[in-house]
């Protein structure tokens, strides 16, 4: 009997002994997936595998991934960057991320901002446009291993992804659009600065009214600022005066007053950025779109999901990063009888063989 029970008792440690072998082998498995999740403040250039690994939608592996927008200026001024806080929102929902915005009030206050968000430990952090670039600039280089996106300009270092627009394809619908609807073949544009970002949507305007319309007179006037419809209203009616009929607003808040000078004379205008055509669809028959929330989207998507890389990412026609509305998206307005089907039809087409490579457009920068 004794030696049965004790034949019995060692298969019963043999069994144990296996038993917890196994379960070591497991540990070891789940210690490897572990070791995948890095920490958030040594995020650098494989910022992308470990959000994925993180974050998985913010499960029981590891804390949510936190994101923040840091904008140079206060929401609410401008469209453009109203839509990047709907991106973010929208990201923030729907792959588990905890975002933030972050409103500034002078470019001092932008610089500040930033480092704010690096010292509250957010894994990335997202900004926009050229006035941003200074400020980015040190601080980007004083954080080398915490990942930045910078939208709307181009921007170059390690830890920085830079996010831009073919502008010049949108642009080029647009003139196409306007070549299609003028009726005193002229036609103008109202434009910021003299700077050359806004040459993508000056030049693309130029060559597409071209396309259409060769024989077409193309104005342009400059406001030297983004945000003073007085000057851009005085300039608009100036263009009027030279017999334009159609004058597109490029200058961001200082569109406002090209589409006063619109209702007040009759003449046809465009928006940018948003679909400015629900202010005003008798007069504001277009505009040229950019989609700053889709980017910011795909931004917080890319990082959520571990695809997040650094260097230039572009958003054209065929990312629907860029477009015109009734073109390549919908409105609520009422399209205008100026425009019509027919010719929505041919700059559907025309949309197409950019994406295709039928047409190409030239980007004014990749020339300097």
């Amino acid at each position: 009997m004794k030696s049965m029970r004790k034949a019995s008792l060692l298969v019963l440690l043999a069994v144990l002994v296996v038993s917890l072998l196994a379960a070591c082998g497991g540990g070891n498995n789940g210690n490897k997936a572990d070791s995948g999740s890095g920490s958030s403040q040594n995020a650098g250039s494989s910022a992308g595998t470990n959000a994925g690994s993180d974050n998985a939608g913010g499960g029981a592996e590891g804390p949510k991934k936190r994101i923040a927008l840091v904008l140079p200026e206060k929401i609410g001024v401008n469209a453009f960057f109203t839509q990047m806080v709907d991106g973010l929102n929208q990201a923030g929902d729907e792959f588990g991320v905890d975002v933030k915005t972050i409103e500034s009030t002078d470019p001092a206050a932008f610089e500040q901002n930033l480092r704010a968000a690096v010292a509250d430990g957010y894994d990335l952090i997202i900004t926009s446009s050229f006035t941003a670039v200074d400020a980015l600039t040190k601080v980007a280089a004083e954080n080398p291993d915490r990942p930045f996106a910078i939208i709307d300009t181009s921007f170059d270092a390690p830890n920085v992804r830079a996010i831009e627009f073919r502008e010049h394809e949108a642009a080029f619908l647009l003139g196409a659009a306007a070549g299609l609807v003028t009726k005193t073949n002229t036609v103008g544009a109202v434009v910021a600065m003299d700077i050359p970002l806004m040459s993508k949507y000056t030049s693309g305007f130029e060559q597409g009214l071209k396309h259409t319309n060769p024989n077409a007179k193309f104005l342009v006037s400059y406001v030297g600022s983004f945000t003073d419809p007085a000057k851009a209203k005085e300039l608009a009616l100036v263009q009027f005066e030279q017999g334009a009929d159609f004058i597109a607003g490029m200058s961001a808040v200082s569109d406002n007053g090209i589409f006063e000078a619109a209702k007040e004379k009759g003449f046809l205008t465009s928006g940018q950025d948003v679909d400015r055509t629900v202010e005003d669809p008798e007069h504001i028959i277009l505009s040229q779109l950019k989609e700053t929330d889709t980017v910011v989207y795909e931004t917080v998507k890319d990082f959520a999901q571990g695809n997040f890389t650094f260097g230039t990412v572009n958003y054209g026609l065929a990312e629907n990063g860029v477009g015109l509305t009734f073109v390549t998206a919908d409105s609520p307005s009422p399209l205008h009888e100026a425009i019509g089907q027919e010719n929505v039809d041919k700059l559907r087409k025309i949309r197409d063989e950019i994406v295709s490579g039928a047409i190409t457009v030239i980007n004014p920068l990749e020339q300097q």
